[in-house]
């Protein structure tokens, strides 16, 4: 995969020793991730913790992320390279909560977890001793996401192209999570109108590995989603639009690309806006 955001796992190899580095495992169960072996050196974010207002239903405020690179001994010439478990949708998650707050080095290595660990790679179970930094934040950038009523101004707008990344069932209204999921207290199952259906794990490989830039190009091609429109991705809560979100903007190079974070859950239990099913 040639992107200057995408590093692999033999790169992060030859880097763990590289004070302008910092390697971060991004998830939301320690126990299953993260304190069972890390990469060397790795630092922990809880995708739910520390990458969300977990009062406000938000992306982190400006204080909180001063304090969570600042903690992380993160400075603002660090180059940060994110790993999740599984497929990597918690780490763009952290890269797009990143751009946000305009942190120009960093990097998704791609096949995250699963494939250091299919490689065979040293792992390690001590926590990093972490020299504190102060960090400061300019101010963000939130060209990269979409709200609700930027969404609702636009319903039926030829230049809007609005991308659903869930599972076929949640996008015909069947399910309000996806199946494996215990079914939340969405108010209505359903999609956004006129959204287009392509899957977030379409754009990955049975071993977590991004798919080659032209079998992306192809299958968002095939279903109609162009470089020349605006698309904004979404889900249930955001995590998966994220992979996607990623996919178009650094693999594919759309220049406008948003994630609508608000996702399902805000849609659904929202009064007075439309939805489709079937």
């Amino acid at each position: 995969m040639v992107s200057m955001s995408v590093v692999s796992t033999e790169w992060v190899s030859k880097h763990l020793a590289d004070p302008s580095v910092t390697i971060v495992e991004v998830n939301t169960d320690s126990d299953k991730g993260y304190n069972t072996g890390h990469i060397p050196g790795a630092l922990l974010w809880n995708l739910h913790v520390d990458l969300e207002d977990e009062v406000r239903r938000d992306i982190p405020g400006i204080s909180k992320m001063e304090k969570l690179f600042s903690s992380s001994g993160i400075t603002n010439n660090t180059t940060i390279v994110l790993y999740g478990d599984g497929n990597n949708r918690s780490a763009t998650w952290a890269f797009w909560v990143l751009k946000i707050y305009r942190h120009e080095n960093v990097r998704i290595m791609d096949g995250g977890r699963k494939k250091w660990l299919i490689e065979g790679r040293q792992i390690s179970h001590l926590t990093p001793s972490i020299e504190f930094n102060r960090y400061k934040i300019i101010a963000p950038d939130f060209s990269i996401r979409a709200t609700k009523d930027h969404i609702l101004r636009r319903l039926g707008d030829s230049k809007l192209q609005i991308l659903d990344t869930r599972t076929h069932e949640e996008f015909t209204g069947v399910y309000s999570s996806s199946s494996d999921k215990e079914q939340t207290a969405i108010y209505r199952a359903g999609r956004i109108p006129g959204a287009v259906h392509v899957p977030w794990d379409d754009g990955t490989t049975e071993n977590g590995l991004f798919r080659p830039v032209d079998q992306l190009r192809d299958l968002y091609s095939e279903s109609g989603i162009s470089s020349s429109e605006e698309v904004v991705t979404y889900c249930r809560l955001g995590v998966r639009a994220s992979y996607t979100w990623f996919v178009l903007k650094y693999l594919l190079k759309f220049p406008y690309v948003k994630n609508y974070d608000g996702s399902w859950t805000e849609w659904g239990n929202a009064t007075n806006v439309p939805i489709e099913r079937g």
